[in-house]
């Protein structure tokens, strides 16, 4: 923001709107009780020297619920596919057939729910603290343009305000999301 400009506060909106979209991401790589290619998202796979995302290096597809099917297009980094895919941390046992690996997906327990589900608030807390953080930043850009005469005290009011409803609207979106992805973890 340039000296005497007026601050925009949409802007604030749409950074609070990538928190919303960052959480979705990270609830995409949750395991829940179903096959999901975005399960998989997540897994870095050393290719040519460098960590790479599986999706660069494979196709993902699901074929059925129960199982995911990777795909290797370099029949040299098969091996380092199935290591990655191993040691993910996602509990998961791919079978090499050629180039291609086929990842059962099997049933979760209660209490391995559990430990997603309390996961899954850990992810959802994160973004509601970056949530803040963003309000926290644009109240404080509020208070410095009134300081320096660009807004006045009725416009600091509005304009928090605003922002206010906005962070409400983004940590309600937060938390349905978390409720959503709780059920979808529990559902047995």
């Amino acid at each position: 923001m340039a000296a005497g400009e007026k601050p925009n506060i949409s802007r604030q909106r749409e950074r609070m709107d990538k928190c919303v979209g960052a959480l979705k991401e990270e609830f995409s790589g949750l395991r829940t009780g179903r096959a999901s290619a975005g399960l998989l998202d997540q897994v870095m796979v050393e290719a040519y020297g460098a960590t790479t995302p599986i999706n660069q290096v494979a196709a993902v597809s699901v074929p059925d619920p129960r199982s995911i099917t990777v795909n290797v297009w370099d029949r040299g980094l098969v091996v380092s596919v199935e290591k990655a895919i191993r040691n993910g941390g996602l509990g998961l046992n791919p079978m090499v057939e050629g180039q291609t690996l086929r990842v059962p997906i099997p049933p979760l327990t209660e209490e391995r729910r559990r430990d997603l589900a309390k996961l899954a608030g850990k992810y959802a807390e994160q973004q509601r603290v970056a949530v803040r953080n963003v309000r926290r930043d644009a109240i404080d850009e509020l208070k410095k343009a009134e300081k320096d005469g660009v807004l006045t005290e009725d416009e600091l009011k509005r304009m928090s305000d605003e922002i206010q409803a906005f962070t409400d609207q983004a940590i309600k979106r937060v938390d349905d999301l978390l409720k959503t992805k709780e059920q979808e973890i529990m559902q047995v």
